[in-house]
């Protein structure tokens, strides 16, 4: 077979793990095309290469740039293929992210070669009202997280008489383990900045923003390399009006994913929320009507225009039309990047795309730290905004952090509770007190000091910061916690009842033992412990011992263990699970 072109995956995953040396090394090594692609979704076997041949396309796992990995791929060598991936994308849809992987992604000649801003074409000979009525046929509703019907939106802003309109992309994506935006920033940044075009004629928006979180630096690069083009091209003039487009770069405050708290911040203020009316379609930014989306939404909208609202409406169910990108990590064994159709079930994305074994998966969280964590016995469960809401969990932007049966679920729920509670911005008194106090509940009960009330505590100010709270991140804060008590409250209880975490992952609650009849006395363990909680004769002074899990990971003969801590607290006599 003869190789006609070579594409390396190098956005920020693929560069993390040694990407751009593949690329540079491959460049030397041949003289066919070498391109740097954005991300192919593989995260798990990064550095990832794609290989055209005349009899097809092979994509390589795992490569790195020393000389046998780039000989085994030069020669087609089997040894280092991705096979299992038709296995894994089999259930996608890939109609937002279509274009990833196949060009460099600042190079806006090969966009336009692959049908790039043919949706911007046809949404330009057309009226403003009939590509918000496109739209609105589609029945889009936004993918960050607030789940609005997008064309409704856009209708706000087209009915407002005002020379000045402002569109804002929200590329503020904070939740942990969340990476749709930046992907299609980082490999798409002209689709995205096509869906805004279309908006902007549709609406009569004159200037719009693209606020991003100053974490994703190649993102932002890729934006205004891509916005430099367009100003070449005149790309941006619609109509006789020439669009101001500006990236703003914001400071990492996760609640400025909220759209009022993100115009503050634009505006050059703190970002904290207001109340609601007036919307921002009413008086937005410094005062103008102004229409927030995130940017998978915008990513959707050339799709829409270029394929009919017809066909897009046709993929998904009623309570969510289209597909969604979703970040899949967790406990699976291939996590990344997913585009798949609304309606496919929860079980179908974590076993048949993620690879998890069936039975090794407790829960899943949906929609980051703010979502809900919905149990294994419920991944028959449809994806779409109205199922997963029902179940005390949201779709959010699309994370999905799988939960194997090792997790402690009181710890997962004290994870993400400190997440939110930190990034309060401290307006409201339920967001900022509420929130506080059910984390310190959550500190005690996993360390061993939680009693009853405890449990009864959380529910009640659970549902209380939920209603009290101004903005989305003290509404929804609570839901870990109690999404977990709904559908795990056995192991709160062994928390403050038996005094027992049945997942041996709170340290408080555990003790660490040596099988001495499995100890071959290799000293590992006393080399790998810091606090030289490990005697000589192979006893751990658990008053010492932090569970850091050196010595249990450095230990080849697994005769290191946790184990339930006797009565419950450090020093005492310990006792085997079951």
């Amino acid at each position: 077979m003869r190789i006609n072109e070579i594409r390396v995956g190098v956005s920020s995953c693929g560069l993390a793990a040694g990407a751009q040396d593949v690329l540079n090394r491959l460049k030397e090594r041949t003289d066919v095309p070498v391109l740097g692609v954005g991300c192919i979704g593989h995260c798990y076997a990064e550095p990832l290469v794609e290989v055209l041949t005349d009899a097809g396309a092979l994509m390589f796992g795992n490569i790195q740039a020393k000389t046998k990995d780039i000989d085994a791929l030069l020669s087609l060598s089997p040894e280092k293929q991705l096979h299992n991936r038709s296995e894994r994308t089999d259930k996608e849809n890939l109609r937002i992210t279509g274009m990833i992987g196949k060009s460099e992604p600042v190079d806006i000649d090969a966009y336009i070669s692959f049908g790039g801003f043919d949706g911007l074409k046809k949404a330009l000979t057309r009226s403003p009202q009939s590509v918000v009525d496109e739209v609105k046929q589609s029945q889009l509703r936004g993918r960050g997280g607030g789940g609005f019907t997008t064309g409704v939106k856009w209708s706000l802003l087209a009915a407002k008489a005002s020379n000045e309109k402002v569109i804002i992309c929200n590329a503020d994506e904070g939740d942990p383990g969340a990476f749709m935006d930046r992907s299609l920033m980082e490999s798409l940044p002209y689709q995205v900045l096509e869906g805004m075009l279309i908006a902007a004629h549709a609406t009569g928006a004159t200037s719009l923003y693209i606020y991003c979180r100053a974490e994703y630096p190649l993102a932002i690069r890729n934006i205004r390399t891509a916005i430099d083009q367009l100003r070449q091209r005149k790309l941006n003039v619609i109509g006789n009006k020439v669009l101001d487009i500006e990236v703003k770069e914001g400071a990492g405050a996760f609640v400025c994913g909220e759209e009022t708290a993100l115009i503050h911040s634009l505006e050059g203020k703190r970002g904290m929320p207001r109340f609601r009316p007036p919307y921002p379609t009413d008086s937005g930014y410094h005062g103008l009507p102004s229409m927030i989306s995130n940017v998978e939404t915008f990513a959707n909208v050339p799709v829409i225009l270029r394929d009919g609202a017809t066909s897009f409406s046709s993929i998904g169910t009623k309570g969510g039309r289209g597909t969604k990108l979703f970040a899949l990590a967790g406990d699976v064994k291939y996590p990344g990047l997913v585009e798949v159709p609304m309606g496919i079930t929860l079980g179908e994305i974590i076993y048949e795309i993620g690879g998890a074994e069936p039975g090794s998966v407790k829960a899943v969280q949906t929609g980051g730290p703010s979502g809900g964590c919905i149990p294994a016995s419920l991944f028959d469960t449809p994806v779409d905004y109205d199922s997963l809401n029902s179940l005390g969990a949201i779709m959010g932007s699309g994370g999905l952090i799988v939960i194997g049966n090792n997790r402690c679920m009181v710890e997962t729920a004290r994870y993400f509770l400190d997440f939110t509670h930190r990034e309060s911005c401290g307006k409201c008194t339920f967001c900022r007190i509420g929130a506080k106090r059910m984390f310190e509940t959550l500190e005690r009960i996993t360390a061993g000091h939680g009693v009853m009330d405890d449990i009864e505590f959380l529910e009640d100010m659970g549902k209380k910061v939920k209603a009290g709270s101004l903005c989305g991140l003290g509404a929804t804060a609570p839901n870990p916690v109690l999404a977990t008590l709904r559908y795990f409250r056995s192991e709160f209880e062994a928390h403050v009842v038996e005094r027992q975490c049945p997942a041996l992952e709170c340290a408080a609650l555990c003790d660490v033992i040596i099988n001495k009849a499995q100890c071959t006395e290799c000293k590992l363990c006393l080399k790998n412990c810091a606090l030289n909680a490990i005697s000589e004769d192979y006893v751990v002074d658990n008053d010492i011992c932090t569970r850091c899990n050196s010595c249990i990971e450095s230990c080849a003969q697994d005769a290191i263990a946790r184990v339930t801590a006797g009565e419950g607290f450090r020093g005492s006599v310990a006792k085997e699970v079951g």
